[in-house]
Order: C-alpha cells, then structure tokens, then sequence
C-alpha cells in the first residue's frame, strides 16, 4: 500500500507558518515518542533556521522507557532542548516554563542589555496531525485554550495564547510534507493515528504492524490476545479476529473489524509500552 497524505490545508498551513517565523523567537515541536523520527517532519527544520528549539516527546508514556532516555540524547545531539512529556496527564508539563527560559537565554540576555523589559518569548508549537499540541497547549496553560481531538486535523488555522507575562505561544495546524521520500515513515504514520484512516486500507496497514511488532516486539500480541503471534501477518490478523469473535455472517471472520481493534489498542497503549523505532 502507498502511505501518503497531504490535504490542501496543509500547504495553507506551511505558507502561514513562513509568514509568522519572523515573529518568533523559539520553536516548540512535539513529536511522537513511539516514533521520534518519523513523526519529525524535515519542513520544520527548513522552517526553524537560526530559531532556539525545543523537542518535547510527547505520549512518552505510551513508548519504551529505555528508548525514551536514548531519544532524548539523540535530540540533544542535534542540538536542541528535550524533554519526555504526557500531554493528557501534565506529566513533564511543569519543567517546560524553565526549559523555556534556557533555550531563550541569549535572547532574554539581549533584552535586558538594550533596556526592554517583560517582553513576552512568542514561541510556535508545531508538529504533525494528531501528536498532541492541543492537548499540550491546555496542560501547559491550565486551562481548555484550543480544540482536541483523537484525530488528525482538529486545528485549522493559527491561535495566539497567551501565558502570563513571560511567553505567548502560537498553536498551529498539524502539517505532514508533500511526498515520503521513506515508504516506512508513512506507514508508521499510519501506525500512531497521523493520517485520515478513510483514506487507508487497514486490513493491510494491520499486518504492516503485524510485521513490525514480531521484528521489535514479538510478545506483544501473545500476552494481549493469547494467540500465536508469529507466522503470514495475515493469519495472525485472522487469530486476532477469532479471538475478539469479529465476524461478518456466520463462520466469515470479519479481518477489517479486527484490524480496527489491534490499531486502537495499539494506539491507545493496551499492547504495551512499544516504541518502533530505534535512534542511529
């Protein structure tokens, strides 16, 4: 199957982000800490040249700790500021104000050097559809600032929220990029919930998972469904079906239905804490 969506908003999106960077002093990108790389999106960069950065992995709570703790290194290798967070319970929320200030020291200093005073850090929170910057905007704030939603496109245009005196933030769509240069990124896209599901047959991304989770995670499907999770990820979609009673008439097993249940428990955490993605 060929992972790939861009809808025309998101060009609208990019071209508003690029009119507002010069007003920015910080960037905020969320990201998925069950895949940092892939739900990374390269524009960003391009975007975000010459701008303090901060990388937060969010839903980290839903991803392996041992690889949460070497994502964050590799992001700090890249050189910018990180920190595990879980948007929906505030966990890691409260250290962001000071990670804040750290990221923005220089310009805080400049400030104070040329006599200005209380001028607010205006930072851009961005990332891809249905990562969490909603979410994050209203734990950070304390308050319901901007809409949710458990998919992708919820936020349509831009947003100033202000937070006390000290930082105002700009929320914005989330955007993927044009073409997926890397099939594989696409997919796991697909995985966490980042592309419309209508636009995917999710029979076959089901054992695309099938196929990742006996790679990285072969246990997984065993402890969730007590079956037998190696062999045709085919036949293993069907174990699930069997299992879960997901039938269409009779004794047909229903493999769309199941499909949707293994996607939701994935997303949602139930087959565990799996990240699917490794650093370099």
């Amino acid at each position: 199957m060929n992972y790939q969506w861009y809808p025309g908003h998101m060009t609208k999106a990019v071209r508003m982000m690029q009119e507002n960077i010069k007003l920015i002093d910080l960037v905020i990108e969320l990201v998925d800490a069950r895949i940092p790389l892939s739900s990374h999106n390269p524009d960003i960069d391009r975007l975000a040249a010459g701008k303090s950065r901060i990388v937060l992995l969010n839903k980290s709570d839903l991803a392996d700790p041992a690889y949460n703790r070497l994502w964050v290194q590799y992001f700090q290798g890249q050189g910018a500021h990180v920190l595990e967070i879980n948007s929906k319970t505030g966990s890691g929320v409260k250290s962001i104000q000071g990670l804040v200030q750290e990221a923005c020291r220089e310009k805080i200093e400049r400030d104070r050097r040329r006599g200005i005073v209380n001028r607010p850090v205006r930072a851009m929170v961005v990332g891809i559809p249905n990562v969490g910057k909603s979410t994050f905007i209203n734990a950070f704030a304390g308050k319901a600032c901007t809409k949710t939603g458990n998919k992708p496109g919820v936020t349509k245009g831009k947003q100033w929220i202000r937070l006390g005196k000290g930082l105002e933030l700009l929320d914005t769509p989330g955007i993927l990029w044009p073409k997926f240069e890397d099939q594989q990124v696409g997919m796991r896209l697909a995985f966490i919930g980042s592309m419309n599901d209508e636009v995917i047959i999710l029979d076959e991304l089901a054992c695309d998972l099938i196929r990742a989770l006996e790679q990285l995670y072969p246990q997984a499907l065993p402890q969730r469904y007590g079956i037998d999770g190696s062999g045709e990820p085919s036949s293993v979609l069907a174990r699930v079906a069997e299992s879960r009673g997901c039938y269409a008439r009779g004794s047909e097993l229903d493999l769309e239905k199941a499909a949707s249940i293994l996607l939701e428990d994935y997303r949602s955490g139930r087959l565990g804490r799996l990240t699917l993605e490794k650093p370099d």
